[in-house]
């Protein structure tokens, strides 16, 4: 269609004055009395105010007390086109999820909390919103929600991520793109309400930084209504943007420390794997048992392991990125990886992913399935970028070429952009990926430690 561009799945005006000045097609009628012309406006939907000329409404028409702008369908309908939002058209306060039974009391607290904050937003937009959380915990239905309710008031909003808007602001570059790229800028830059979903997850190149910074800067500096979610702590953005995100005279901040709901092997899911996930939730490294039925230097070693997984746990930057944990099944390998995930997640609410390596690349093979919601490249790209990767079991998965490959992709992709990282095994290093192998023994980026401990069942046994 001439003179239209194209965000997500709808289709924008490419005059934003055109869609949404046309006349008012609703008529305004007596609410108790129908069938005859409202006795305020007679019908016309508008009122003018008998005002004098230095008050502010002087001149100006004013939508009618009973012509409410929610049940002008014609201008709704146009908005929700401009907005982006019709995939998420049902995402609402009332439906966001706070009491899912295999949440713990502090998880379902953050979301409960999390709500607040966001309904909160969406009365008074005073600042911007930024929502905090690891992937699949409700952050980007909280931000729908604020668009929803926005536009029921008959705001201006555009609904986008961030590698998407990047995107389409490349491509307005195009000899045959239908509309101009500072127009596209203009109307971004200037919406009445912005929200940005997924920031961080975009390609890094300088471009991409310099053109996000611009956006949300003239957003920052003329102090216009913006929600932002995001999986990645502030401080790993462009430091320009970060900057803006710590001004508490301007930011809101809702912090979700929740797991996936959508995942069946990844902190979260039903049944089974939800029962493993919760089981994940309760490892911590109080209550990590390194006493029981062990010897003198088995004692020891353990207790260097946990001191070593603590320390990587208060910041898995300062010295080694990665943690290689190694030892028998059952040793507390896996307690130790959950201990630090959930550290992570209560002192910083850092996102996390916690996975076994098989259970990983089943869910890449589903998501080439076209009836699953994720698709390959967002999960690959999740996974390659989660600000801390656990994967458990090392060695267990599949030993086919495609197996193979997204596994090492994952990994050295991590081991380049030096990502903290946990990694368990039980096998030896011989019996691994030779191309995982030699990242793992870089001792500048991996840390090894070996636990001699025998499987816990076993300990709990002996007589």
């Amino acid at each position: 269609m001439e003179g239209t561009i194209q965000l997500g799945n709808t289709q924008t005006s490419s005059s934003l004055d055109d869609a949404l000045m046309q006349p008012l097609t609703i008529s305004c009628y007596d609410p108790e009395y129908p069938d005859k012309p409202c006795p305020i406006c007679r019908g016309l939907g508008v009122i003018k105010y008998a005002v004098t000329p230095d008050d502010r409404r002087f001149g100006k028409l004013f939508r009618c007390p009973n012509n409410p702008i929610e049940d002008d369908t014609d201008r709704q309908s146009r908005l929700r086109q401009i907005s982006n939002l019709e995939a998420f058209k049902d995402k609402t306060f009332r439906n966001f999820e706070v009491d899912n039974p295999t949440y713990s009391p502090s998880e379902l607290e953050s979301l409960t909390t999390a709500r607040g904050t966001v309904e909160s937003y969406s009365k008074d937009m005073q600042g911007w919103l930024l929502l905090q959380g690891s992937f699949g915990t409700g952050k980007t239905h909280l931000a729908a929600a604020v668009g929803n309710e926005r536009l029921r008031h008959g705001d201006v909003v555009i609904f986008i991520t961030t590698p998407d808007l990047l995107d389409h602001l490349r491509g307005t570059y195009a000899p045959n793109s239908s509309v101009a790229y500072d127009e596209l800028f203009d109307r971004v830059r200037n919406a009445e309400l912005l929200i940005l979903d997924d920031i961080g997850t975009e390609n890094p190149s300088e471009w991409a930084r310099e053109k996000l910074f611009q956006i949300l800067n003239h957003r920052y500096t003329h102090q216009l209504p913006t929600v932002i979610t995001t999986n990645i702590p502030v401080e790993d953005l462009d430091p320009r943007i970060a900057s803006r995100m710590m001004d508490n005279n301007v930011i809101r901040r809702a912090i979700i420390n929740a797991p996936d709901y959508r995942s069946t092997g990844v902190q979260g899911g039903k049944g089974r794997n939800a029962e493993r996930a919760l089981n994940y939730s309760k490892m911590t490294f109080d209550n990590f048992d390194f006493e029981t039925h062990t010897t003198k230097d088995v004692r020891e070693n353990l207790l260097r392991a946990v001191e070593t997984a603590y320390r990587y746990a208060e910041n898995p930057r300062r010295e080694n990125v990665w943690l290689l944990l190694m030892g028998l099944y059952g040793c507390g390998k896996t307690h130790l990886a959950a201990a630090i995930t959930n550290y992570r997640l209560e002192q910083y609410g850092e996102a996390s992913m916690l996975i076994t390596v098989p259970d990983l690349l089943d869910h890449l093979r589903t998501a080439f399935d076209p009836k699953v919601d994720a698709t390959f490249d967002k999960l690959f790209h999740q996974v390659r970028n989660v600000p801390l990767l656990v994967l458990d079991d090392l060695g267990t998965e599949s030993t086919k070429p495609w197996a193979q490959e997204k596994l090492f992709q994952i990994i050295d992709h991590r081991y380049v952009s030096r990502l903290p990282t946990v990694i368990t095994t039980a096998k030896k290093m011989d019996e691994l990926n030779a191309r995982i192998v030699s990242r793992l023994l870089d001792h500048r980026v991996c840390r090894n430690i070996a636990i001699t401990a025998k499987s816990y069942a076993l300990r709990m046994k002996r007589k």
